[in-house]
C-alpha cells in the first residue's frame, strides 16, 4: 500500500486511544484542569458509568470567549511557552491533548466565563467537529459536558467493562483527588445519588473517615518528613491494618497522582517483616520535589514518571515511612510465660467471644443454655462441634486421630499420631473448619443468622460501597442482615450464627476488598470462593494464644473434616513428619 498522510478525524481518534482509555480517563482530565484553573468546588456527574454522561462543573478562572475554540483544538495550552518549560512542569495538565482527544470520541460541550466578563460562552464540539462559539448566561468558571462517549468508535466502546467495574474506577480515582487536594471541595454524583462529598476544609483525616470509616481513619500514621529538597507528607496504615492487593496504596508527586513501581516498592521495604506475605498497607503519600528533578512528559495519561535521582528518593521514601511506622507501632514482645513456668487460665491474645471448650462436652446443650443466659438469650460463640454432614468427596485423605503435645510461636500446633509428628498452621487449619461448616449449611440451605445486639456501622469507600449495594438479597441468603444506611454506610444487623462473636464490619469488608476490577461483584462468584474469603478474614490468626482447651478443640476439628489437610485456598494446613523419616535424621535408620 502507498503511505500516505492520516486524515484529520483518523489521527485524532488514534490520539484520543491514548488519553481517552475509559471514562475515568475523562473524568481524570477534566478534574485536573479544573484543578489548574484554581478551582475550589468541583462538581462531578455521571450517568450509566460515563458512557451516557460525564459532567465537570468548576469556578476556576475560566476561558475567555475568544479562547475557547482554541482551547478545543489539539496541541493547544497556556501551560507552556517553548521546549524547556517541560522540564519545569508545574501544573497537571500541559501536553494540549485533553480536549481534543475527549472531543473526537464524544458530543463535548464546553460553556465557559471569565470573571472579567458579563456573560459567559458555549462551544460544542461532536466528533471532533467544532462549532461556532455562542454568548450565554453562565457563572464564573467552566462546566463540561461529555455525552455518548465513544459513539464514533463503537470498537472501543465494546471493550469497556462493566457498569460497576467502570463507576469503581471513576470513584476510586475522585477518592484519590480529594485527598490530594483537601482544600477543594469534591461532589460526585451517580445518576440521582451523591456517592462523594467533601468538605474542603484540608483536614484530610476527615476525609479518610468519610472514605473508610471513623475507626479505620483514626488508626491511619501520620507521615510527616522533609530534607535534601525532599517532602513527603499523608498517611500509612498500621501493620494490623491491611488489603489483600496494592489497589489503595497511592503516590502523588508534586500534586499528580502517579504510578510508579520504584515508589512503591521503597514503602514496602518500609514494611519489611512486619507484614504477613501477599498483604499490603493503606496509603496516601505525597511527594513533593523540585520540577527540574523529575520527568513527567513520559506518556500521555502523564501516570509514570522518571527521577533523575532514582536511588536517592528510594531511599528517602523508605526511611520517612518506616520512621513513621515504628514511632506509632510499639516493638511487640513475647510474654516470658510462653516459654516455661504455668501459663494462666485465660490469655489477653484471645479473640472476643470465642470458645473453643463447648462442642466437645457430654453436656454441650446445657453449656450453650447456660452462655445463652448471660448473654439475655444470644449466644457468643462458635459452634466448634465436629461435622457430622458427609461433604463432596475429596482426593485429600484424613488426618488420624491426634494427641496435642503444644503451641509453637502462637502460631503452630505440635501434635502426635500413630504415623510421626503433626505440625499445624492454627490459622490455615481454622479457616478449614469454618469454610466446611459454612458450606454444609449453605447445601442444606439453612445458614442459622444471628441477630446483633446492637447492629454494627460500616463505612466502606464509595467504589466498594458501590460492589455491595446491588448484592444486598445475595448476603442476605448467606445469613448476614445488611441495609444501607447512608453514603456509603451500612448497618450490619445480623451475621451467620457461626460467625458470632466475630467483628461483623470485619466480615463484611472482606466481602468486597479482593475484588478484581474486572470481576463482578459477589453475583458471578462461585459461592464456595465468597465462603472462603470470609472464614479467611475470621479464623484465629497466627500469634495467638490459644489454651490448651482451644488447641484440642481445633485437632478435633480438623479431624472431622472432609479436606482436612489444606485450607479453601489450597495452602497446607499441617507438615507431618513420620517416624521413619525422624529416625533417619537422627542417624538411627540407615544413611541420612
Amino acid at each position: 500500500m502507498p503511505i500516505r498522510l492520516l486524515t484529520s478525524d483518523v489521527s485524532s481518534q488514534i490520539a484520543a486511544g491514548e488519553v481517552v482509555e475509559r471514562p475515568a480517563s475523562v473524568v481524570k482530565e477534566l478534574t485536573e484542569n479544573a484543578l489548574d484553573a484554581g478551582a475550589k468546588n468541583i462538581y462531578i456527574s455521571i450517568v450509566d458509568a460515563g458512557r451516557g454522561l460525564i459532567e465537570v462543573a468548576d469556578d476556576g478562572h475560566g476561558i475567555p470567549a475568544d479562547e475557547l475554540e482554541l482551547a478545543a483544538a489539539r496541541h493547544a495550552t497556556s501551560k507552556l511557552v517553548q521546549s524547556e518549560d517541560l522540564f519545569h512542569i508545574q501544573t497537571l495538565g500541559f501536553r494540549g491533548e485533553a480536549l481534543a482527544s475527549i472531543g473526537s470520541v464524544s458530543q463535548m460541550t464546553i460553556t465557559s466565563r471569565v470573571a472579567s466578563a458579563n456573560e459567559g460562552a458555549r462551544l460544542k464540539v461532536d466528533g471532533g467537529i467544532s462549532g461556532k462559539v455562542e454568548k450565554v448566561g453562565a457563572p464564573v468558571g467552566t462546566v463540561l459536558r461529555v455525552e455518548n462517549l465513544f459513539y464514533n468508535v463503537p470498537a472501543r466502546l465494546k471493550f469497556l467493562k462493566t457498569d460497576v467495574t467502570e463507576r469503581r474506577a471513576i470513584d476510586a480515582l475522585v477518592t484519590r483527588y480529594a485527598l490530594a487536594y483537601p482544600n477543594v471541595r469534591f461532589k460526585v454524583i451517580d445518576g440521582n445519588q451523591p456517592t462523594l462529598q467533601t468538605a474542603g476544609d484540608g483536614d484530610r483525616r476527615a476525609i479518610l473517615a468519610a472514605l473508610y470509616g471513623v475507626e479505620v481513619a483514626k488508626q491511619m500514621l501520620e507521615v510527616m518528613d522533609a530534607g535534601d529538597g525532599l517532602s513527603l507528607t499523608g498517611f500509612i496504615s498500621p501493620t494490623s491494618l491491611t488489603r489483600s492487593n496494592r489497589k489503595e496504596i497511592t503516590f502523588f508527586v508534586n500534586g499528580r497522582w502517579v504510578q510508579e513501581f520504584s515508589l512503591t516498592t521503597a514503602l514496602l521495604q518500609a514494611y519489611h517483616t512486619l507484614l504477613m506475605v501477599g498483604r499490603y498497607p493503606l496509603t496516601t503519600l505525597f511527594l513533593e520535589i523540585a520540577p527540574e528533578d523529575v520527568d513527567v512528559n513520559v506518556h500521555p495519561t502523564k501516570a509514570e514518571v522518571r527521577f533523575r535521582s532514582q536511588d536517592k528518593i528510594f531511599s528517602f521514601v523508605q526511611r520517612a515511612s518506616r520512621k513513621a511506622l515504628l514511632a506509632y507501632t510499639p516493638v511487640a514482645s513475647v510474654s516470658p510465660q510462653l516459654w516455661g513456668g504455668s501459663r494462666p487460665a485465660s490469655t489477653e491474645n484471645r479473640e472476643v467471644g470465642i470458645d473453643w471448650s463447648i462442642g466437645h462436652d457430654e453436656d454441650y446443650q446445657s453449656k450453650v443454655e447456660s452462655q445463652k443466659s448471660e448473654t439475655n438469650g444470644e449466644s457468643s460463640t462458635f459452634d466448634l462441634r465436629p461435622l457430622t454432614t458427609n461433604l463432596q468427596p475429596t482426593t485429600f485423605s484424613a488426618v488420624p486421630l491426634l494427641r496435642l503435645i503444644g503451641q509453637i510461636g502462637s502460631t503452630y500446633i505440635v501434635a502426635e499420631g500413630p504415623d510421626g509428628l503433626y505440625l499445624v498452621d492454627q490459622h490455615a487449619a481454622h479457616e478449614r473448619v469454618l469454610f466446611e461448616k459454612l458450606m454444609a449449611q449453605h447445601d442444606k440451605k439453612s445458614i442459622p443468622s444471628q441477630t446483633l445486639l446492637s447492629p454494627e456501622v460500616v463505612t466502606l469507600p464509595p467504589q466498594s460501597a458501590k460492589a455491595l449495594t446491588a448484592q444486598l438479597p445475595f448476603l442476605n441468603h448467606f445469613g448476614f442482615e445488611v441495609e444501607e444506611f447512608g453514603t456509603n454506610t451500612f448497618q450490619v444487623r445480623a451475621m451467620p450464627a457461626l460467625f458470632a462473636g466475630g467483628d461483623p464490619s470485619f466480615a463484611l469488608r472482606a466481602l468486597v476488598e479482593d475484588f478484581e476490577e474486572d470481576e463482578t461483584p459477589l453475583q458471578a462468584e462461585v459461592e464456595a470462593k465468597l465462603a472462603a474469603r470470609v472464614c479467611k478474614r475470621l479464623a484465629v490468626k497466627g500469634g495467638q494464644t490459644l489454651t490448651s482447651e482451644e488447641q484440642r478443640a481445633l485437632l478435633n476439628d480438623l479431624e472431622a473434616c472432609a479436606s482436612p489437610r489444606t485450607c479453601p485456598h489450597g495452602r497446607p494446613t499441617m507438615i507431618h513428619l513420620s517416624v521413619d523419616n525422624l529416625e533417619k535424621q537422627f542417624g538411627r535408620k540407615g544413611p541420612r
